[in-house]
């Protein structure tokens, strides 16, 4: 039963982090991105906050992270942030989900080159992904050609797969809830002064945009990294990583029924074989005879 329950808390999270995307795409329609980044980062820092001081009044947190750790997850996760906000704006929601997936792909990868073995799933994905990439970005009769949205899409993978290798780094150090909050703080903070000077950023266009601001921060961010907690704690690390890759899905899905994105049968196939590749990269191939 606590398996089933943590599945379904991950389902939950890739449905939120899948139609965030176009709450993304939406809201700036109001504000520009980097306007939109930073509110949406410091909303979701005042939606952990309640939660880190209550577990720390009860006694049930972990060590406070430190600034170092607050800092250096924080920094990467505003560039990434940042460059995702700014690509979408020159892609759909349903690509966009697809190629930022590509972070699963990736995150062995880098870990290859700080010497960790990755999964044998892992080679399997990587064409498969390539492949994906190939159908999505060719136009029969035009060869092959990425658009700046997919580029920027496809580098903001890289930097999230950067964010990950770091959060991992300074995770066992730190309260993971707390280690959030402080991320998600130091990101705004980042991003805002580049915001006003870069951008208009008008009251009105945040109030426009803040059904889009609150479901992207508060949900995505605040309420979904709380599910993604608690869903793993009674569920094996493959199925939670299969469950939550779901998200490119549900992006698709999203674009399409609110949006009215249209995917052509191609790039549909690169979809699919880019959620493939995201899938069998999480597989423990090979691992249950290693144990045995």
């Amino acid at each position: 039963m606590k398996k089933t329950s943590g599945t379904l808390l991950l389902l939950l999270t890739a449905l939120i982090w899948g139609t965030a995307f176009v709450a993304q795409r939406t809201g700036m329609d109001h504000l520009g991105p980097i306007a939109f980044q930073s509110i949406r980062a410091l909303l979701g820092f005042l939606s952990l906050l309640p939660l880190v001081l209550l577990r720390k009044r009860a006694g049930k947190s972990g060590p406070m992270p430190t600034v170092k750790a607050s800092l250096s997850c924080g920094a990467v996760l505003a560039v990434a942030s940042t460059v995702q906000q700014i690509g979408l704006q020159y892609t759909t929601a349903s690509k966009a989900g697809f190629i930022s997936s590509l972070y699963v792909v990736l995150v062995p990868l880098i870990g290859l080159l700080l010497g960790r073995k990755p999964e044998k799933g892992v080679w399997i994905g990587v064409p498969l992904s390539v492949l994906g990439m190939y159908l999505i970005a060719s136009v029969s009769g035009e060869g092959f050609s990425l658009g700046r949205g997919d580029w920027l899409m496809l580098a903001s993978a890289l930097l999230f797969a950067c964010h990950i290798v770091v959060v991992g780094h300074f995770a066992p150090q730190a309260d993971g809830v707390a280690l959030s909050c402080a991320q998600f703080f130091v990101a705004g903070l980042m991003t805002l002064p580049i915001a006003f000077l870069t951008e208009h950023i008008p009251l009105a266009g945040i109030w426009e945009a803040k059904w889009a601001l609150l479901y992207a921060g508060v949900l995505s961010c605040g309420v979904a990294y709380t599910l993604q907690i608690v869903g793993q704690k009674d569920t094996p690390p493959a199925i939670a990583s299969l469950t939550m890759s779901l998200e490119s899905v549900f992006s698709a899905i999203a674009g399409a029924i609110i949006l009215h994105e249209t995917l052509q049968p191609r790039e549909m196939l690169g979809c699919a074989l880019m959620l493939a590749a995201v899938m069998i990269a999480q597989l423990p191939i090979g691992r249950q005879k290693k144990a045995a």
